[in-house]
This record gives C-alpha cells, structure tokens and sequence, in this order.
C-alpha cells in the first residue's frame, strides 16, 4: 500500500466530507456539554485510552496522504461520491446524537461508571451495543472515500478493530459488573454491531 497514491475525487465529495465532519464536531461538543461530573465515577481505564489512541490512529491512516481532486465537479462520479459520503455522514451523525441522548449522564469518551450509572437499551442502544463505535467505523470509511484513499482501509480496518475491541471488552465488563444478569440477558438478546449478526 502506498501513502503517495491517491485516487481521483471530486470538490462535492470534499464539501460533503467538510460539512459532514464541522456537523459531527458540533454534536460532539454538544454531548460533551450536557455530561456532568460525577464525583463517584471510577477511575478511567488505561485499556480504554490505548483503544481510544488505536482507533484514532485507524481513522488518521484512512484520511493520510495527498488528495487528488482530479474528478470533474459536475461529473457523474464525482457526485456519486458526494452522496455516498452524505449518506454514511448523515448515518454517522444520526447513531452518534441519538445514542448520546439515549446515554444522557452515562456517556463518556473512556470506560467508566457513575454513581447513578443505568443500563441503557433504548434508542440505537435496543438494536445494537455499540452504536456509536459503529458511527466511528462509518466516519472512517467516509473520510477514506472523500479523501481518495480506500486502499488505506486495508491498514485502518484491522487497527480500528484492534481499537475498538480494547474498548468493547472493558466497557462490558464494567456494565456486567454493575449490572450482572441484567446486562447478560441484555448482551443475549442484542448484537454488539450489526442487529441479529455480529
């Protein structure tokens, strides 16, 4: 794989990537306004922050190297690529804000519990466990096709599951420990990623 390569894009593809991204850094920044502290919360989690580090180490090699705007504007598929990106933008900005309104207080950038920590299965959260890791993968898939380098998800794939299986593993033992049988028969009946598969 080669980091000087890039292949054509189009300028509506860059712009739905831009607006797309400025959008999602709002609804972060919203979400992270409305977390209030807790003072019984736990330590953060050192596995946590390395899976944090990871997945943003995937999504910086998807979107790394030169852009080649060598597509037409008005081209067909210069704006074939402008949808796709607006579509899975829009899908990510979607999971995130409505998962971060199902977590309320429980939300958090790293792995840990409150004093008055609940079990969240509503919203995104009754179709999947982790549906703001799901928007993440989305992003990153978007940022590498907006950028022109989709061979870059060979390397950013495995990187962000690596990343995200570190986070996943101690996100749930936390909850199993805090919630027990409730949280298993919860795992049981609900997927961690795509409903009624994986």
């Amino acid at each position: 794989m080669s980091f000087v390569h890039a292949s054509p894009v189009g300028v509506p593809g860059l712009a739905a990537m831009a607006t797309g991204f400025v959008l999602f850094l709002l609804s972060l920044l919203v979400a992270r306004s409305g977390v209030a502290k807790d003072a019984g919360q736990q330590k953060k989690s050192r596995r946590s922050l390395a899976g944090i580090l990871i997945q943003g180490l995937a999504i910086g090699v998807a979107g790394f190297g030169p852009i080649n705007v060598g597509l037409a504007p008005l081209s067909a598929f210069a704006n074939g690529q402008a949808i796709l990106i607006s579509l899975l933008m829009a899908a990510v900005i979607g999971l995130f804000v409505t998962s971060t309104r199902a977590l309320g207080q429980n939300w958090s950038l790293v792995a840990r519990t409150r004093s008055d920590h609940s079990l969240v299965i509503a919203g995104p959260f009754a179709h999947v466990r982790h549906p703001i890791y799901v928007a993440l993968f989305l992003f990153m898939i978007a940022l590498a096709v907006a950028f022109g380098h989709p061979l870059h998800l060979l390397l950013s794939v495995p990187l962000y599951f690596i990343g995200t299986w570190l986070r996943i593993v101690e996100e749930e033992r936390l909850l199993r420990e805090r919630f027990g049988s409730a949280y298993d028969r919860y795992a049981m009946r609900v997927c961690r990623f795509v409903p009624g598969i994986f």
